[in-house]
């Protein structure tokens, strides 16, 4: 199983002039490590339920990326997920292509429907219902492919209308998409309609039983749109402590056997580059024997 770091904070030891020198040790450590990707969040106000709330510090998705890209040479980069109400889909398919190309073809486009209504809100992002953001998801995807591929006409949907989808350069290769959520009525229905990859959400104490029960949804869904359920590639995002003792190895052998070949752990702490240092030492070599 592959380990990739999920990082959803920027409350860094030494405070806001210590983001980029703390980013930048965590991209080296990722990079000779053996972590498969790092990701950040789409989000302009963090989550409530970190201890300073919607006041602690977060920077923009896309800016992080690139300033990583600058300084990796190997490690994968990508946002989990892209909220579809931030960007305009022609502009994020510009964006994703850029970053992409910038950092020599290491770029996965994690996108979701978004629901932080909160920072919406607060700067002014259009509301939309879920449904709507669901139906603006896979119209965005639809878009992102057209744009990627070899078609530079015009898009006509009920939401977007583009009149010329150019995109120059295009990625260096196939740009993996990688749809966030386990909506068991939409969501996992556009996994197996557009991406090459899902993520869903796995805690201690719920078993495997629930994420189970999502891949068996997903299977039928593919099953539906005549896709073949084994070209997805099936992530989990781990939502809970990672312990450094061995024992974390087990618990990611329960979601190997069920088909999941990649993890991404988050830190819980302010102390980053601990964190990484810590799953580089303990978790990736275990991991790589499931």
């Amino acid at each position: 199983m592959d380990v990739s770091v999920h990082l959803p904070r920027f409350d860094v030891i030494g405070g806001a002039a210590a983001v980029a020198p703390t980013y930048a040790e965590v991209g080296a450590l990722a990079d000779g490590g053996g972590i498969r990707s790092l990701s950040v969040m789409d989000h302009f106000f963090q989550m409530e339920h970190y201890a300073g709330g919607a006041q602690d510090p977060m920077l923009e998705a896309y800016t992080t990326l690139g300033f990583l890209a600058g300084r990796t040479e190997r490690v994968g980069l990508q946002v989990l997920v892209t909220g579809v109400p931030y960007r305009h889909p022609g502009l994020l398919a510009k964006i994703v292509a850029s970053l992409d190309v910038l950092s020599g073809g290491r770029a996965t486009l994690g996108i979701g429907a978004g629901w932080y209504e909160r920072e919406q809100r607060g700067l002014g992002v259009p509301l939309w219902s879920a449904g709507e953001r669901l139906a603006r998801l896979e119209e965005t995807l639809q878009i992102v492919a057209q744009m990627f591929g070899e078609d530079d006409g015009p898009y006509a949907g009920r939401f977007y209308q583009l009149e010329e989808t150019l995109c120059s350069p295009k990625p260096i290769g196939p740009l993996p998409v990688m749809v966030g959520g386990g909506g068991e009525r939409k969501t996992l229905r556009l996994v197996a309609q557009y991406a090459d990859a899902c993520n869903v959400f796995a805690q201690p104490g719920y078993g495997t039983d629930g994420v189970a029960h999502k891949l068996a949804v997903l299977r039928e869904h593919c099953e539906d749109v005549g896709r073949p359920y084994d070209e997805i590639r099936k992530t989990i995002l781990w939502n809970g402590p990672v312990p450094f003792d061995g024992s974390f190895t087990e618990t990611l052998a329960a979601y190997a056997e069920l088909g999941f070949s990649e993890v991404f752990v988050m830190p819980e702490q302010d102390d980053l580059v601990g964190f990484v240092r810590g799953v580089v030492d303990h978790v990736v070599g275990p991991a790589a024997t499931l």
